[in-house]
């Protein structure tokens, strides 16, 4: 019974997926360049990449290279680096001029990974800001003008990042964290 329901699980993820590429028509993504200022922010880490994650961040590099659509998964056990390969991604978007963001499922989560990308990218330029509801409208405003202003490069939140009055003046890279919590 267990294989069947992981079966069935997996035939509909399979089957939505294909519903998904077949239905949108085919579009030109963003093509981003290789950037040295990435392998410096690599090399500034407090930890050597696994091959995994080197792994995974290539690939994402080489979608990014491409004119096409990029729609990729990234998936690992809790502790894998899943993070680092996204806030690397990211840093690559906006050494290419672009803004991005990514979206948590919880406050908390979010609050974590804002810390963690400043630690990270602060130290090159890149800069990130936190938007989670509980923020007072008026730090909100403060930071949707901010983003819209490019002010900010990287925008780091909850599903407040999806309301209407977010807008960014030229976002190349979105990033869903923990994707099967939004439902």
């Amino acid at each position: 019974a267990l294989y069947r329901i992981i079966f069935e699980e997996l035939l509909i993820l399979q089957l939505g997926l294909f519903m998904f590429k077949s239905g949108r028509t085919e579009s030109k993504g963003i093509q981003f360049n290789s950037q040295d200022g990435l392998k410096e922010i690599i090399d500034s880490l407090a930890f050597k990449l696994t091959k995994a994650q080197a792994n995974s961040l290539n690939e994402i590099i080489l979608d990014m290279e491409s004119d096409k659509v990029m729609n990729r998964l990234v998936q690992g056990d809790v502790g894998s680096g899943k993070t680092i390969v996204a806030m690397l991604a990211l840093a690559n978007c906006v050494l290419n001029g672009y803004q991005g963001a990514i979206m948590a499922p919880t406050e908390i989560l979010a609050h974590q990974h804002y810390i963690s990308f400043n630690e990270v990218l602060s130290n090159f330029g890149i800069t990130s800001e936190l938007l989670v509801g509980s923020l007072t409208k008026k730090q909100k405003g403060n930071i949707l003008e901010r983003v819209k202003n490019k002010e900010i490069d990287i925008l780091i939140g909850t599903h407040a990042l999806i309301e209407d009055k977010v807008e960014f003046d030229n976002i190349g890279l979105v990033v869903t964290d923990e994707q099967h919590r939004f439902g």
